[in-house]
């Protein structure tokens, strides 16, 4: 009888069917958090970025934005083109308040090596690494910001942010030498006094101080009418480039 009865109950085991999971509810109820807005309309299809049991997949999110002319022909995003660890900078699942972008400069730094160590083939790659091996790369690399590392410093700065340059090139490519990468305003700068007249040696006139516009408009709003476009400091004031001696705040740029 206890033979009878647990070949019953094996056999009942075996002819049960796959119970029936609600894919949806399955997927609310897995899921970290809500996605960003940009990706909103994704929302509940977890295939569209996972494979089960992974994290998000590079290749499908190339698949969506590799025809983004937008992203990869603009200079400052157009490094993306050769970046294939999309999760590693861009993070999801944080609700649609904050911008799915975590950018880390030491993260980028790495993952361009990574890609560069896969390529052996390329030639100047082989130098690369080659020159990587025989040298201390933090020591020769030394970031001259106390908030850049090596990593950091070892990035090409004016690739991406040439676009950003307030500077116009006067100080050259080399952004680590005083900016850090947390933040693009410096903490310790200090402005030359106001009674300094080197202005030109960090800043470069506006193109409309170049034509008609300088002498038509700018010199009669500051009042000085012998004004010459390399002597900044007869118009403006170091409170603000738009702070103009005798008129106070204008912008006419």
């Amino acid at each position: 009888m206890l033979v009878v009865s647990a070949g019953l109950g094996l056999g009942f085991l075996l002819e049960r069917k796959p119970i029936a999971i609600d894919a949806p509810l399955f997927q609310r109820q897995v899921s970290p958090g809500p996605l960003s807005v940009s990706h909103a309309w994704l929302e509940g299809n977890c295939a569209a970025c996972h494979t089960a049991l992974q994290s998000a997949e590079a290749a499908k999110c190339i698949g969506c934005h590799a025809t983004d002319i937008n992203l990869l022909q603009r200079q400052p995003t157009a490094f993306h083109a050769a970046i294939g660890a999309c999760s590693r900078c861009h993070v999801e699942h944080q609700g649609s308040s904050p911008r799915p972008v975590a950018m880390d400069h030491a993260t980028l730094a790495d993952i361009r090596l990574e890609a560069v160590r896969e390529d052996r083939d390329d030639p100047s790659n082989r130098r690369l690494l080659a020159w990587i091996d025989q040298h201390d790369v933090a020591a020769e690399i030394a970031p001259t910001h106390p908030k850049v590392t090596s990593e950091e410093a070892a990035l090409d700065c004016a690739a991406c942010h040439s676009t950003k340059d307030r500077h116009q090139g006067y100080f050259g490519g080399d952004c680590a030498a005083c900016h850090g990468t947390s933040s693009w305003t410096i903490e310790e700068f200090r402005h030359p006094s106001p009674s300094s007249v080197e202005c030109v040696q960090c800043h470069q006139a506006p193109p409309s101080h170049f034509m008609m516009h300088f002498e038509m408009v700018s010199k009669r709003v500051a009042g000085e009418h012998d004004a010459r476009v390399d002597q900044c400091f007869e118009c403006h004031q170091t409170t603000s480039w738009n702070d103009i001696r005798r008129a106070g705040w204008y912008k006419h740029h």
